[in-house]
C-alpha cells in the first residue's frame, strides 16, 4: 500500500514519509504472522489481570456477545439459483445449487482514548506494544501532535486548550475471531465464506500516523471542506459529524457518538482499496468451494453496505447504522452507552451472496434483491 503526499512539497519530507511508511508496513505483516504464537504464550494470568480493567473485552466474550445477535443481524435468506456445468467421461450436465444471502461479522472495528491502548485485551497485550515503538520510533519526530496521549484530548494552539470540542480517538479495524457459523445454522453449505482473516490487523490508526493525525491529504478533499457531504446523519439537523476527513479528530461533544464517527471512518476506509492511508484493505478473495459475491465498500446510514453491533460498554442484541436522530429521546443514543474509560468496540457486520460450487459457473438468477 502506497502512502500518498498530500501539499508535502519538500523533497526531503516526502521521501521521509515514504520511508517511514514502507517501514510500519514491514512491521505489521511480521507483527500478524507472530500474532497467534504470542497468544498461546502468554500466561492465563496476564490475561486475566489485562481482563480485569473496566473497558476491556477478550476474544471469548466477542464470539459469545457476536453468536448471541446472530439471529437478528444475520438476515439469512436463499435469493435465488446458481446453474453450472458438469461434464465427466460419461457427458455433461447441467447442475443447480440455492443462492443464499446473509450479513457476516467481517471485523471488530474499536475506538479508544491512549496509543496502543485497544479494549480488545488479547490485541491490546499483541499489537498494542508494537504499535506504540512502531508509531513513536518511525513516525513521531515528524508529526507536530504528540503520539502518546490523544486521549479526548483538545487541539489549541500555543498550549491553550482553544478548540474544546475537537477531540482525537485512536481506531483499530482487527479481522472477527467468529470467522466460522457453521454452528449456527444445520448445514455450512448455505453459508458464505468470509473475505476476513480472524485476528488480522487490517487498520492501526497509530501506524497509520500521519494521515490519522495531520489530515494528509484529506484536509483538502471537497468532502471534508463542504458540509453536508459523507455526513452520518442528517445535515444540518441532525449530523453527528462527517466521514471525512478520516482521521482522529471529531467535533463532537458526545463520547460514544465521537467513537462511533471514528468507527465509520475506519471501517470506511478498509473497504476501499488505494486509498491514502496505511491499512490492508478487506477486499480479498474468499475461499472454500463457493461461488462468492463480496460486499462492497461501508457507506453511512446504509443497511446495504454494513450494519454495526455494539461490543463494548454496551452488548447490543441487534444491529443498525450509526446517525439515528435522537433529538426526541430523553437520554439520546448514547444514553446508557458512556465508558468511564473511554472505550468502545462493534463489531461490523457485511452482507454476503453465495451459492455452492458444482461445476464450471453458467449463471445465475435472482428471484428477490438482497440485501
Amino acid at each position: 500500500m502506497q502512502k500518498r503526499n498530500g501539499k508535502f512539497d519538500r523533497k526531503t519530507m516526502t521521501q521521509l514519509i515514504t520511508l517511514a511508511s514502507k517501514q510500519v508496513i514491514k512491521l505489521a505483516w511480521v507483527t500478524n504472522c507472530r500474532l497467534l504464537l504470542i497468544m498461546f504464550l502468554l500466561p492465563v494470568p496476564l490475561l486475566v489481570s489485562l481482563a480485569a480493567y473496566g473497558g476491556s473485552i477478550t476474544t471469548a466474550e466477542i464470539v459469545s456477545s457476536t453468536s448471541s445477535a446472530a439471529l437478528s443481524c444475520m438476515r439469512w435468506r436463499p435469493v435465488g439459483l446458481c446453474f453450472w456445468l458438469r461434464c465427466t467421461l460419461s457427458g455433461c450436465e447441467v447442475r443447480s445449487s440455492l443462492k443464499v444471502g446473509h450479513y457476516r461479522p467481517d471485523a471488530v472495528v474499536s475506538s479508544y482514548n491512549e496509543l496502543g491502548g485497544n479494549p480488545w485485551v488479547e490485541i491490546a497485550a499483541t499489537l498494542g506494544l508494537a504499535q506504540q515503538k512502531a508509531a513513536s520510533g518511525l513516525l513521531g519526530s515528524l508529526l507536530t501532535v504528540p503520539l502518546g496521549s490523544a486521549g479526548n484530548s483538545s487541539e489549541g494552539a500555543n498550549g491553550r486548550r482553544n478548540h474544546r470540542n475537537l477531540v482525537f480517538r485512536e481506531a483499530d479495524v482487527i479481522g472477527h475471531p467468529l470467522q466460522s457459523l457453521s454452528t449456527l445454522s444445520v448445514n455450512a453449505s448455505y453459508l458464505c465464506q468470509p473475505q476476513t482473516t480472524a485476528m488480522y490487523p487490517y487498520f492501526q490508526s497509530g501506524l497509520d500516523a500521519l494521515a490519522w493525525r495531520l489530515e494528509v491529504p484529506e484536509g483538502l478533499y471537497p468532502a471534508s471542506l463542504i458540509a453536508g457531504l459523507r455526513e452520518i446523519g442528517r445535515w444540518p439537523l441532525q449530523s453527528w459529524g462527517g466521514v471525512y476527513p478520516r482521521t482522529g479528530w471529531t467535533m463532537q461533544t458526545e463520547e460514544p457518538k465521537a467513537a462511533a464517527i471514528t468507527a465509520q471512518r475506519a471501517g470506511d476506509i478498509v473497504t476501499r482499496s488505494g486509498q491514502p492511508h496505511i491499512y490492508v484493505p478487506m477486499t480479498g478473495s474468499s475461499d472454500g468451494g463457493q461461488q462468492v459475491w463480496p460486499p462492497g465498500p461501508l457507506l453511512e446510514g446504509d443497511e446495504a453496505t454494513g450494519v454495526w453491533q455494539m461490543l463494548l460498554p454496551k452488548v447490543d442484541s441487534g444491529c443498525g447504522v450509526f446517525g439515528s436522530n435522537d433529538l426526541t429521546s430523553a437520554n439520546g443514543w448514547g444514553g446508557g452507552r458512556v465508558d468511564p474509560g473511554g472505550d468502545y468496540a462493534w463489531t461490523l457486520w457485511r452482507p454476503y451472496l453465495c451459492c455452492e460450487d458444482r461445476g464450471s459457473f453458467l449463471f445465475d438468477i435472482d428471484w428477490t434483491s438482497y440485501p
